[in-house]
């Protein structure tokens, strides 16, 4: 019989409580002023007596005051393995674990989704990763263990349904390029060949709050239902009953972060894939009367007449499950077209000034608001398995809504948005 002590931190609960010699470690981690790298910062504050250094990559500062024990490292990764070694020898950066967070996306081309410059996103975001481990090769800075997010489009999600529950052992997806798969093959080899362990794991939909917003399925939420309301205008759900009712995986980004610590310090989890996700069933269905009553305006529902819709299909057929027919994507309108029209640009003007927001204009629109479109218009599941995770020993869970409601306040702390209701 083993016997486990879990925890709960906030709104989050079932978290690891590890023994206390696990103490005076190091840490790199890269992307540190992104969603998810601030968010794995935050977790490994949390425990001060456990992570005695942590060195923050990335460019600009990580947004925000931090403890002594984070220092900013600006770095460019798609320079050469060798410069990024000498900064690294230059630094005295000895990390016993590494969490690489890095990413860069590729603008698409004019009328194209988020993910469509699928080319430019394997080189560029296969490289940020093979100059960074080479660099710490090259400087003999090689840490015990290198954890990888990666994310749902390792499932093939973006490009139509793929088999549910997706589970960490599903084949890939081959209908067009994924630098998922190049990144993940190049630690492993990497791994072998210095005799490291490593992890990788896979956040669907990321809640998280920070300056630079990009792919954030919340701020766009919370800009819509502050807007209507401002307008005096319901909160209107603009796609079918099919993505009303699919469920959708959502993968809070503190969450993420306390799998990635026990992944690293996990013993039995060396050398292991893990889905991330909140464990909690989520749909727009459920979630849209409690988004209308948190901002209290009125709201509706998807319309039942098909004549009312845009369609578009996603684009393989079979999709990535291997069979079946490839799924249709139903929109009223989308909250990047909404977002365009005067009133609400002249709206969020009246919100920013009356509130002294950090962005005046609502700007970089198709960025924005094209995460939440895909989100809200997905009419097929995301349904995570997480029991490889349980049955190592993590059973971290959240309360999505909740955690949504609590990124919505950070926004508003942030200056981002006017104070919620």
């Amino acid at each position: 019989m083993t016997v486990q002590t879990i925890c709960s931190k906030g709104i989050f609960h079932g978290l690891p409580v590890f023994p206390d010699d696990v103490e005076g470690l190091t840490a790199i981690v890269t992307g540190a002023n992104g969603i998810s790298g601030t968010h794995m910062l935050r977790v490994l504050c949390e425990s001060p007596k456990r992570w005695k250094k942590i060195y923050a990559v990335c460019r600009r500062p990580p947004h925000g005051e931090w403890p002594s024990q984070v220092e900013h490292v600006s770095m460019d990764l798609l320079q050469s393995p060798e410069k990024i070694a000498e900064q690294i020898h230059k630094r005295g950066m000895k990390a016993d674990y590494t969490f690489f967070f890095a990413y860069i996306q590729p603008k698409p081309k004019e009328g194209e989704s988020i993910w469509s410059a699928v080319d430019e996103l394997v080189k560029v975001n296969t490289a940020l990763l093979s100059n960074f481990l080479e660099g710490l090769a090259i400087s003999k800075s090689v840490p015990r263990r290198v954890l990888l997010q990666l994310g749902a489009k390792y499932y093939g999600v973006h490009l139509g349904p793929s088999a549910v529950p997706q589970e960490e052992s599903d084949e890939r997806v081959h209908l067009e390029p994924n630098f998922y798969y190049p990144q993940e093959d190049c630690l492993r080899d990497f791994a072998q060949k210095h005799g490291i362990g490593w992890n990788i794991t896979r956040p669907s939909w990321v809640p998280g709050a920070v300056p630079d917003a990009a792919m954030n399925l919340c701020l766009p939420l919370v800009i819509y239902a502050t807007i209507q309301k401002h307008l005096g205008k319901p909160l209107e759900f603009h796609s079918d009953l099919n993505a009303w009712e699919a469920n959708q995986t959502l993968s809070t980004a503190h969450l993420n972060c306390y799998l990635a610590e026990w992944a690293v310090l996990e013993r039995h989890a060396k050398n292991e894939s893990f889905n991330a996700s909140d464990d909690c069933p989520f749909t727009w269905g459920k979630f849209w009367p409690r988004l209308a009553e948190r901002f209290r305006v009125p709201w509706t529902g998807p319309s039942t007449d098909p004549s009312a819709f845009k369609e578009q299909e996603t684009p393989y057929n079979p999709p990535p499950r291997g069979f079946g027919p490839p799924a249709k994507l139903r929109y009223r309108f989308t909250l990047t077209e909404w977002a365009k029209k005067p009133e609400v640009q002249q709206a969020w003007k009246e919100l920013a000034e009356k509130y002294q927001l950090r962005d005046g204009s609502l700007g970089d629109v198709d960025r924005i608001f094209g995460f939440a479109d895909a989100a809200l218009g997905m009419s097929y599941p995301i349904l995570f398995s997480t029991a490889k995770a349980k049955k190592l020993g993590f059973f971290g869970f959240v309360d999505s809504t909740e955690s949504v409601f609590k990124v919505f306040q950070e926004f508003v702390d942030l200056k981002m948005v006017p104070p919620l209701p």
